[in-house]
Formats: C-alpha cells, structure tokens, sequence
C-alpha cells in the first residue's frame, strides 16, 4: 500500500559559538544564572528584558521576554536540564506569541572553560520551528546569540 501521507520538514538551525571573555569563570558563569544580570545582555542589540526569571536548578525554569526597540515583545520560556556551576548548563527554549503559543523550540548547551583568569565559553544552539512565523526567527539566530555574547562581554568586563 502507498503512502500517501505528505511529509513536511520543519525549518531548523544550528548554531555553535565560542568567545573568550576577559573575566573569571565564576563571573560569566553568574551572568547567564542571575536574572538581574542575565537581563542586561540577552538578546540581540536594541532589545530590552522587562521580564527575566531564572531558577538555574535541574528542572527549574526560565522566562524571558525580549522587548524588541519597536516595543514588540517576545516571550520565551524554558527549563533546564542539566546545571553543574561553574562548567556547563543545558536548558530547552520556547520562543512563544504574545498568546503563549508556540513558535519554535529550542535546546542549548553552554560550556565554560577557565583559561586562566579568562573565561572561554561554547554556545551550542539548536531550534525547530513549529509555526511559519518561525522561520524568519530561525535566520535572525546566530545573528542573536553574536549580539547577546557580544553585550554579555561587555558586562562582565566592566569588573
């Protein structure tokens, strides 16, 4: 028997990053587990968070909403799954519309190496995207999470 079942595939990305910051680990490591500072740096450039909540625990949650500079907002929510301060954490992402509907899914894994007082870290990002909106989102993602390292250097360099 034939199938005649049509297949779709989702539109996807990977990406993976690595940038040494001119800070110790244990700082960089904070920025990305303290919602006070994690909301000064995520994002891309113009965006704001008005909202940031981290609970950086295995199965703790995460909720972010990005205020874009024409006051769109994208909230994304998340848990992670793995926390091991100060070398690593794991956590999934859900980019959501402004009605908590779904619009792409995402797993990210961030390493930190000491390099001597300098802290070197991995991003290693992947998504699917679960609505045709998501798509455009997808292509903007490495552009993203530059930005956001980019911004987060220039926080824990300050000292």
């Amino acid at each position: 028997m034939a199938d005649n079942a049509q297949k779709t595939t989702a539109p996807t990305c990977d990406v993976v990053l690595t940038r040494v910051f001119n800070a110790p680990r244990d700082v960089v490591f904070r920025a990305w587990t303290d919602p006070e500072q994690m909301a000064k740096w995520w994002g891309p450039d113009g965006f704001t968070n008005p909202v940031c909540e981290i609970d950086a625990r295995p199965g703790g949650k995460i909720r972010i909403d990005m205020r874009a500079p024409d006051g769109i907002v994208y909230p994304m929510t998340g848990t992670f799954y793995d926390v091991e301060e100060p070398t690593r954490l794991v956590f999934s992402e859900v980019a959501e519309d402004l009605e908590g509907n779904a619009l792409l899914k995402g797993h990210t894994i961030v390493t930190f190496e000491d390099q001597g007082g300098k802290t070197k870290i991995t991003v290693r990002s992947s998504a699917v995207g679960i609505a045709p909106v998501a798509a455009d989102m997808l292509k903007g993602m490495e552009m993203g999470w530059t930005q956001s390292l980019v911004r987060l250097d220039a926080l824990v360099s300050r000292g």
